[in-house]
């Protein structure tokens, strides 16, 4: 797993590296990708500024070795973002690029559980 400096978006490659980032932090974006996902490419600069812009802990989580994690968070289409407060799935969207001022509010105003 990647270390993660203050305001910078981690990077995980297992399930259990992302379970171990949900048992620790508050507020986690997650942005589900795979290799060669163009829009995914695109996103990281984004995700930069929504770490950057709030408090959460944003991570980029590459399925291909856990592909059940893929099943348990309903994935179905990439990138997709999932938004967990204490541990657990309170809101994802799947609907492509994001522009930043859209992630952020994504980010920040998830409280109650959409999924």
């Amino acid at each position: 797993m990647d270390t993660k400096t203050e305001h910078s978006v981690q990077t995980v490659e297992t399930r259990d590296e992302l379970d171990d980032v949900l048992a620790t932090a508050d507020r986690v974006l997650v942005m589900v990708r795979t290799t060669g996902c163009t829009i995914c490419k695109s996103m990281e600069p984004i995700l930069d500024i929504a770490a950057k812009a709030t408090d959460a802990t944003v991570v980029v989580f590459n399925p291909k070795h856990d592909l059940d994690a893929v099943e348990a968070f309903d994935v179905r289409s990439v990138p997709t973002f999932l938004l967990f407060a204490d541990g657990d799935l309170i809101h994802r969207r799947a609907d492509g690029f994001v522009p930043a001022e859209e992630l952020i509010e994504f980010t920040e105003s998830g409280s109650e559980s959409d999924v």
